[in-house]
């Protein structure tokens, strides 16, 4: 078999045997294969798609490219996953409100790149909270609390992490098939039986309408039930950041606060749609009642403990979470005034993002160093009625060189109408 007869097949539009899709994740992760020939059938697959078939075994394929964890011994496990936005911290309360209910959260979480941001960053501005634990920790953690959640490692579907590298490199990175069997290998590599996706759509997230995101969430939910993985995929907005904080510190206070029960309308009714999903799936229960399990688990302050018992199993300073004033401060607190009177009529995510990587809050490259107390705090948000120089909101920063830049980028963002506008469903629809 030769990788070049596998290119010139998809090339020419022809489906791919499950032989020859083994034969490229093996030889690519043995480094048989040179980057300009997996590059060539990564762009054939752009051009010429492939089947449902093609995908189960690509993603089945490059999930055993490495370690894979066998979670049986937990009993009941589910793990989340956001494609990403602007101010989503639902990891840092989906999963202790799940946990908190006997559910066992078996988490690895990314770090954050571009204007989008990572659990794993944000946990790590809690002082001492440790990402990193060896399998034998992690599975030891959540024997003893029900909960762990840590950095991926390298070893987890090592065929996907030089694919990925090839696709962002190659402007390949927009093809479905490749971006569900990128996030499906990881989740089935991690092992746990319940799998939730949260996927985003809007201008902060990468499917930028309701029609891609639900074609790659009805592609994610196939491969997990393909998998005999418990599937479903919530779809919800995210043309508008997710509750008021973004940046590190600033969103694992806002965590908190929902967490006591208090905080965003818009954040805590994401957590709880996806809470509910997961434990509806894990306990056979209906969706209504599930929900009605993940409320009381904030309302009673369970949830919240579940939290600080993983902060502190972790190595994390709970007297932060305790008391949130002691997580990172930035110097300067810069307030941004409404320029014109009127309804915001639109808030870009997305350019959002940006304005608070400017100010520290994220990384542009993955060897970037993040400032944890950097962000923005957002006073008012779509929909919303402003007055000219009423504050909407507040940028954090420790280099005050940054403030004007980020100024004009983030009211950039934003457009003004005489009229309310309608805003688009936060949960657009459930997949499962």
């Amino acid at each position: 078999m030769r990788i070049y007869d596998i290119i010139a097949k998809k090339r020419d539009g022809y489906e791919l045997t499950d032989e020859e899709i083994a034969f490229f994740v093996r030889e690519l992760t043995k480094e048989n294969i040179k980057d300009y020939q997996a590059t060539a059938l990564l762009m054939a697959i752009y051009i010429r798609g492939m089947s449902d078939r093609e995908m189960i075994t690509l993603t089945k394929e490059m999930a055993a490219s490495g370690d894979t964890l066998s979670l049986s011994e937990l009993g009941i496990t589910a793990d989340k996953h956001s494609t990403g936005g602007v101010g989503d911290k639902t990891t840092l309360i989906v999963a202790p409100i799940v946990a908190s209910l006997g559910i066992n959260v078996a988490k690895m979480s990314g770090r954050g790149l571009g204007h989008t941001g990572g659990t794993v960053d944000k946990l790590e501005s809690i002082e001492g909270f440790r990402v990193s634990l060896s399998a034998d920790e992690f599975i030891s953690q959540v024997k003893s609390i029900g909960i762990a959640v840590v950095g991926q490692t390298g070893q987890l579907a090592p065929a996907d992490k030089i694919i990925y590298s090839l696709r962002d490199a190659t402007a390949t990175v927009g093809s479905v098939p490749l971006i569900a069997s990128s996030i499906m290998s990881k989740k089935l590599a991690a092992g746990s039986e319940t799998i939730v996706l949260d996927v985003k759509y809007g201008s902060g997230a990468f499917m930028k309408t309701t029609a891609d995101a639900e074609t790659l969430s009805r592609k994610m939910v196939d491969i997990g039930k393909a998998a005999g993985r418990k599937m479903a995929a919530v779809i919800s907005d995210m043309g508008t950041p997710l509750g008021k904080c973004i940046g590190n510190s600033l969103e694992v206070k806002e965590a908190i606060e929902v967490l006591k029960g208090n905080g965003s309308e818009d954040l805590k009714e994401v957590c709880l749609t996806l809470a509910a999903n997961i434990v509806s799936l894990s306990l056979g229960t209906d969706t209504a009642a599930a929900r009605e399990m993940a409320e009381k688990a904030l309302a009673n302050g369970s949830a919240y403990e579940k939290f600080k018992e993983l902060i502190l199993s972790q190595g994390g300073n709970v007297s932060q979470i305790e008391s949130p004033d002691k997580l990172p401060k930035a110097s300067t607190v810069y307030k941004v005034l409404a320029p014109e009177s009127g309804y915001i009529a639109e808030m870009q995510a997305e350019i959002i993002g940006s304005a608070s990587v400017i100010l520290g809050a994220g990384r542009l490259t993955k060897e970037d160093s993040i400032d944890y107390a950097a962000g923005i705090i957002l006073h008012k948000k779509t929909g919303d009625k402003v007055t000219a120089g009423e504050a909407i909101a507040e940028l954090h920063t420790n280099d005050d060189s940054k403030i004007k830049d980020a100024e004009r980028l983030f009211l950039s963002a934003l457009s003004f109408s005489n009229k309310k506008p309608e805003k688009p469903p936060l949960i657009y629809k459930v997949i499962k």
